[in-house]
């Protein structure tokens, strides 16, 4: 299983890095809309519509309300979507309480409206930066870092269960692990760069967030597929189960960054 985690996650690094460097902006946002409507098409599974013709339907509306979220303030769709997480994180910590509020299958499909499109619309207002490239780099690499972090913190140190009823194999070692390792990497990288103190400081900052919001993405997902007795979200990626397996640490922590960035810059 690790193997087939690392020999895909090497095929796609590159690809993901292609497309933020070398892809023009309205090009970017197609290529986000893909992985993006590969996630709907797997959410609508999750939500408990198995059907081509209700998943198809699903995939096209959040396609749609994709486009429609260029006509909205930033701010005012951004400030929703961190909204949301924080009501994801109440479903959370309430499970299994909140399991049943979930088995609604239509507020199922709200909540990925509310999860799958502020995280497109994220990645375009990023990209839509002078910088937007880096930025966008720094989000991943912050992520991935997490991820890697938490997941070796995690084999080694980790006891105290984070939410285990939620996801048993997440712990609290791993989860600091994770900041760490995040915080860590981010560090070397504006010691060794021209950046500022106050530069610095906030970027640390932003990757602590980050890190802590896309833990919130990893367990809301935990919780739907729990609802469907679904051990991963698809079968797309080998060693990674379905799209949404890959990303869903990424759609809470998208949102949740690019809406710090904006701030921070006054946008």
């Amino acid at each position: 299983m690790l193997k087939q985690r690392v020999i895909t996650s090497l095929v796609l690094a590159p690809l993901a890095l292609a497309g933020v460097f070398l892809l023009p902006l309205n090009s970017f946002a197609l290529f986000i809309a893909v992985i993006i409507s590969l996630s709907a098409w797997e959410w609508a599974n999750l939500s408990g519509y198995k059907g081509r013709a209700a998943q198809g339907a699903y995939t096209a509306f959040i396609g749609l309300c994709c486009g429609l979220s260029l006509y909205v303030p930033p701010l005012w769709l951004l400030w929703l979507a961190a909204l949301w997480w924080l009501v994801a994180l109440i479903l959370v910590k309430k499970y299994p309480v909140s399991e049943k509020l979930l088995a609604s299958r239509a507020l199922r499909l709200v909540t990925g409206l509310f999860t799958l499109v502020p995280a497109w619309f994220g990645m375009y207002q990023l990209k839509l930066m002078p910088d937007g490239a880096w930025l966008i780099v720094t989000l991943l690499v912050i992520v991935w870092a997490a991820d890697c972090g938490a997941y070796f913190a995690g084999k080694r140190f980790g006891k105290v269960k984070l939410i285990e009823r939620v996801s048993p194999k997440k712990t609290l070692e791993g989860m600091v692990g994770g900041v760490l390792f995040a915080v860590l990497i981010v560090s070397l990288v504006t010691v060794l760069s021209s950046v500022s103190f106050f530069q610095g400081v906030s970027l640390l900052a932003v990757t602590i967030i980050t890190v802590l919001v896309s833990v919130l993405g990893d367990l809301w997902e935990s919780v739907l597929k729990r609802g469907r007795g679904l051990k991963d979200s698809g079968s797309l990626l080998p060693g990674h189960g379905g799209v949404l397996d890959r990303i869903d640490s990424l759609t809470a922590a998208i949102p949740v960054f690019t809406l710090y960035i904006m701030l921070l810059r006054g946008v």
